[in-house]
């Protein structure tokens, strides 16, 4: 008895390879703003369940029409292990060959937790953190870079000067965005920039705690420019670094405004 033929698998044009004739390289062209679950790999060797913001983007010569869309998901989805930065630099890599594609830009933006001891009970309570992974290969080069956002406390060093007592203080956010030549944690980042406030923050403090860290901030008062400064001066010492840009903005509580600063070392 004959086997039925199975049915044939119709042929489907592939619009997206056909030519285009406008001459026209399109620089970014992918996806943007895809939420994935993923795993980050932390310092102590454990694993953060997380869920991660990307945009994913190749370069499009001129004589195609268009992108292949669905690549980025299936990379995605066979990235389903830890992501470190190391991991992160071989599925930029993994992106350009599967989509055949001379240049390529890759952003992963996530929160991130570290477990922070109070100062004097030791209670510990977890921080947040604002990071993202950016990735870029061009021009035969590929760049790695992290980029966070650092909140601690900064003390007017003016008012601790005037005032009879007390001075203002006030939450600044620092952004730090680190071009590596080697990867470095999450957490080493988070310390370089917590060394250099007033004082850190944490999550949970009791009234030992809270007393110590009011005291640390009136002890150590920092302008935004002393923040930046002091910053940049750890950065420059760190040969894992190809450049950097570090930004501090203080959140005024006697002003309707911030206070800004920022210093770039470009990469070389």
């Amino acid at each position: 008895m004959n086997k039925p033929s199975e049915p044939a698998v119709p042929q489907i044009a592939d619009v997206q390879a056909s030519p285009d004739s406008r001459r026209l390289d399109i620089d970014r062209v992918g996806i943007k703003s895809i939420r994935h679950p993923v795993r980050i790999l932390s310092r102590s060797g454990t694993e953060q369940h997380t869920v991660a913001t990307f945009n994913m983007y190749v370069h499009l010569p001129h004589n195609f029409k268009g992108t292949h869309m669905s690549r980025f998901i299936e990379i995605l989805n066979g990235h389903e292990r830890e992501i470190s930065l190391g991991t992160f630099r071989e599925m930029l890599r993994e992106m350009c060959e599967r989509l055949e594609a001379r240049a390529g830009h890759v952003e992963m933006s996530f929160p991130f937790f570290v477990n922070k001891a109070a100062p004097v009970t030791g209670v510990s309570s977890l921080m947040d953190y604002e990071v993202s992974y950016i990735g870029e290969i061009a021009g035969g080069q590929e760049q790695l870079t992290a980029r966070l956002v650092v909140p601690v406390t900064s003390l007017c060093p003016c008012s601790k000067q005037i005032s009879d007592y007390g001075a203002h203080n006030q939450r600044t956010h620092v952004t730090l965005t680190a071009h590596l030549r080697t990867p470095v944690w999450i957490e080493e980042l988070i310390e370089l920039v917590e060394a250099q406030a007033s004082c850190d923050l944490y999550g949970l403090l009791k009234r030992p705690d809270e007393k110590y860290v009011t005291e640390r901030a009136y002890d150590n008062p920092k302008f935004v420019e002393d923040l930046v400064r002091d910053i940049a001066g750890s950065l420059n010492h760190d040969e894992r670094l190809a450049g950097y840009v570090v930004e501090a903005e203080n959140f005024e509580s006697i002003h309707n405004h911030s206070a800004y600063a920022l210093i770039e070392k470009p990469v070389a």
